[in-house]
Protein backbone atom coordinates (compact mmCIF):
# COMPACT_ATOMS: atom_id res chain seq x y z
CA UNK A 1 0.00 0.00 0.00
CA UNK A 2 1.39 3.13 -1.15
CA UNK A 3 0.82 6.63 0.48
CA UNK A 4 1.43 9.87 -1.46
CA UNK A 5 3.92 12.27 -0.17
CA UNK A 6 3.23 15.75 1.29
CA UNK A 7 5.43 18.32 -0.03
CA UNK A 8 5.87 21.94 0.62
CA UNK A 9 7.89 23.89 -1.83
CA UNK A 10 8.51 27.59 -0.37
CA UNK A 11 9.95 30.60 -2.49
CA UNK A 12 8.71 33.98 -3.28
CA UNK A 13 9.48 33.25 -7.18
CA UNK A 14 6.16 31.30 -8.77
CA UNK A 15 8.62 30.65 -11.65
CA UNK A 16 11.44 28.62 -9.29
CA UNK A 17 7.89 26.74 -7.03
CA UNK A 18 6.70 25.79 -10.83
CA UNK A 19 9.73 24.58 -11.73
CA UNK A 20 10.87 22.37 -8.54
CA UNK A 21 7.33 21.35 -8.13
CA UNK A 22 7.50 19.91 -12.02
CA UNK A 23 10.35 18.42 -11.17
CA UNK A 24 9.84 16.23 -8.21
CA UNK A 25 6.66 15.17 -9.87
CA UNK A 26 8.52 13.64 -13.26
CA UNK A 27 10.07 11.60 -9.60
CA UNK A 28 6.96 11.34 -7.42
CA UNK A 29 3.96 11.31 -9.46
CA UNK A 30 1.57 10.89 -6.70
CA UNK A 31 3.14 13.89 -4.07
CA UNK A 32 0.82 16.12 -2.95
CA UNK A 33 2.30 19.59 -3.38
CA UNK A 34 1.77 23.09 -0.84
CA UNK A 35 2.99 26.32 -2.40
CA UNK A 36 3.88 29.10 0.36
CA UNK A 37 5.18 32.29 -1.31
CA UNK A 38 6.99 33.65 1.71
CA UNK A 39 8.26 32.42 5.31
CA UNK A 40 5.66 33.20 7.44
CA UNK A 41 3.07 31.16 5.51
CA UNK A 42 5.81 28.58 5.03
CA UNK A 43 5.83 28.14 8.62
CA UNK A 44 2.62 28.39 8.73
CA UNK A 45 1.40 25.71 6.44
CA UNK A 46 4.57 23.77 7.63
CA UNK A 47 3.53 23.16 11.51
CA UNK A 48 -0.15 22.49 9.92
CA UNK A 49 0.34 20.52 7.37
CA UNK A 50 3.46 18.75 8.48
CA UNK A 51 4.60 17.34 5.37
CA UNK A 52 7.19 15.12 5.11
CA UNK A 53 9.49 17.49 3.06
CA UNK A 54 9.52 21.15 3.17
CA UNK A 55 12.04 22.98 0.38
CA UNK A 56 12.87 26.53 1.43
CA UNK A 57 14.53 29.42 -0.72
CA UNK A 58 16.62 31.61 1.86
CA UNK A 59 15.25 35.45 0.49
CA UNK A 60 11.78 35.52 1.12
CA UNK A 61 9.45 38.11 2.00
CA UNK A 62 8.42 37.88 5.77
CA UNK A 63 10.80 35.38 7.05
CA UNK A 64 13.94 33.90 5.43
CA UNK A 65 14.19 30.31 4.26
CA UNK A 66 17.22 29.73 7.26
CA UNK A 67 14.69 31.57 10.20
CA UNK A 68 11.70 28.93 9.03
CA UNK A 69 14.36 25.76 9.13
CA UNK A 70 14.96 27.70 12.78
CA UNK A 71 12.02 27.65 13.85
CA UNK A 72 11.07 24.52 12.72
CA UNK A 73 13.97 22.69 14.18
CA UNK A 74 12.66 23.54 17.48
CA UNK A 75 8.73 23.40 17.07
CA UNK A 76 8.64 20.33 14.84
CA UNK A 77 12.10 18.78 14.94
CA UNK A 78 11.11 15.58 12.85
CA UNK A 79 10.46 17.67 9.79
CA UNK A 80 12.64 16.58 6.93
CA UNK A 81 13.86 20.25 4.89
CA UNK A 82 15.93 21.33 2.23
CA UNK A 83 17.19 25.30 0.99
CA UNK A 84 17.30 25.23 -2.58
CA UNK A 85 19.08 28.81 -2.84
CA UNK A 86 21.22 30.91 -5.27
CA UNK A 87 22.84 32.68 -1.84
CA UNK A 88 25.21 30.09 -1.15
CA UNK A 89 27.57 32.01 0.55
CA UNK A 90 29.48 30.61 3.23
CA UNK A 91 28.20 31.89 6.66
CA UNK A 92 24.42 30.91 4.74
CA UNK A 93 26.49 26.75 4.39
CA UNK A 94 27.59 27.53 8.12
CA UNK A 95 23.78 28.44 9.71
CA UNK A 96 22.22 25.64 7.52
CA UNK A 97 24.83 23.26 8.74
CA UNK A 98 24.59 24.44 12.16
CA UNK A 99 20.76 23.70 11.57
CA UNK A 100 21.09 20.71 10.45
CA UNK A 101 19.89 21.48 6.81
CA UNK A 102 21.46 20.18 3.89
CA UNK A 103 21.83 23.20 1.22
CA UNK A 104 21.22 22.68 -2.08
CA UNK A 105 22.15 25.58 -5.05
CA UNK A 106 20.13 26.85 -8.10
CA UNK A 107 19.06 25.96 -10.07
CA UNK A 108 16.73 23.55 -9.64
CA UNK A 109 17.85 20.39 -11.89
CA UNK A 110 17.31 16.83 -12.25
CA UNK A 111 20.19 16.01 -10.10
CA UNK A 112 19.73 18.62 -7.49
CA UNK A 113 16.27 17.30 -7.10
CA UNK A 114 17.34 13.99 -6.63
CA UNK A 115 19.61 14.89 -4.16
CA UNK A 116 16.69 16.57 -2.25
CA UNK A 117 14.67 13.67 -2.69
CA UNK A 118 17.21 11.54 -1.06
CA UNK A 119 16.07 12.56 2.52
CA UNK A 120 12.86 11.38 2.10
CA UNK A 121 12.57 7.31 2.24
CA UNK A 122 12.12 5.24 -0.08
CA UNK A 123 8.93 3.21 -1.01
Amino acid sequence: MSTSETILVADDSKVSRTVVIGLIRNRRPDARFLEAGDGRTALAMALTERPDLCVLDINMPEMTGLEVAETLRQQAPELRLAILTANVQEATRARAEALGVVLHRKPAKGEVIDAILAALPQA
